[in-house]
């Protein structure tokens, strides 16, 4: 039997740890079992139980602290990324091994993780010998996608993280419920975007002709390619979460194996019904 899991992704204060507390609380309700692992060596805490803890094998203050290597708070969550790249048995020994397991991974939100650096992509790789299915689920603050070019900004960070783990991805636009009527209004433009008109209402605010070419192709590869595309997350409507999550499971093709139930057989029609002869008796009735 495989096993699944979701790399909670995304900047820092997106809202992953407020994503993964929704999700296994939606997930009581259905009576699924989804448990949670804390990658970010910084956190702090935690409204939800974790069945593994990377503070319980490095943590940033302690890495700050070491006057032989005098790092700052993100040259110290590299450091502490790194050495658990290293350290893999952990993970393998603190997740064990269960059947049809469910796992949200909440990562840290330092975009050098998704980029330049091999962590993540080897993380995804050892989960995958371990049998597990993985998708990606980067979130943004839809607040901070109300304006185009940080809609832009946003898309490309989404972007970044795709090309560079390889495996499928649901970008998610967070903190709805947070969004005013009218910001709603105005943000759904932004969930299955049309990138050209939306250059085209903001070019008179580019002045630079470099820039607005430089804008232009990167709107035309969001487009043409359709590479990405955001599902709204309100916490409050469990309608909207079920819909996410349903985008996840099937992208991890989770539940593929559970058994169904058939239809019920329609009762056949008599072979030799005259539909002309009943047609007529409703008439003549």
């Amino acid at each position: 039997m495989p096993r699944y899991a979701q790399l909670v992704m995304g900047p820092a204060g997106s809202g992953k740890s407020t994503y993964c507390s929704t999700l296994v609380q939606h997930s009581e309700a259905l009576n699924r079992s989804v448990q949670v692992v804390n990658l970010d060596p910084a956190a702090e805490h935690f409204d939800y139980p974790v069945m593994a803890d990377i503070r319980e094998l490095i943590q940033v203050d302690d890495v700050m602290e070491d006057d032989s290597l005098r790092f700052g708070p993100n040259g110290g969550l590299v450091f502490c990324m790194e050495y658990f790249a290293n350290n893999f048995d952990w993970l393998e020994e603190s997740l064990g091994h269960v059947e049809d397991d469910y796992i949200l991974f909440d990562c840290p939100g330092q975009i050098e993780l998704y980029t330049h650096l091999p962590v993540m992509r080897q993380l995804v790789e050892q989960l995958q010998q371990w049998e597990f299915r993985v998708c990606g689920v980067f979130l943004v603050d839809s607040q901070f996608m109300v304006e185009s070019f940080k809609f832009i900004s946003g898309v490309m960070a989404a972007l970044s993280a795709m090309v560079s783990l390889e495996i499928p991805q649901v970008n998610i636009m967070t903190k709805m419920d947070l969004l005013s009527p009218k910001a709603k209004k105005e943000i759904e433009k932004y969930l299955d975007p049309d990138m050209y008109s939306m250059m085209e209402d903001n070019s008179d605010t580019i002045k630079s002709t470099k820039f607005k070419k430089l804008t232009k192709a990167i709107c035309g590869l969001i487009d043409d390619y359709s590479m990405v595309r955001f599902l709204p997350f309100d916490r409050t409507d469990e309608e909207g979460i079920n819909i996410v999550l349903q985008h996840i499971d099937f992208s991890i093709q989770y539940g593929e194996d559970l058994e169904f139930k058939e239809p019920k057989d329609v009762e056949e029609e008599p072979a030799n019904l005259n539909y002309d002869e009943i047609f007529q008796g409703k008439v003549d009735s």
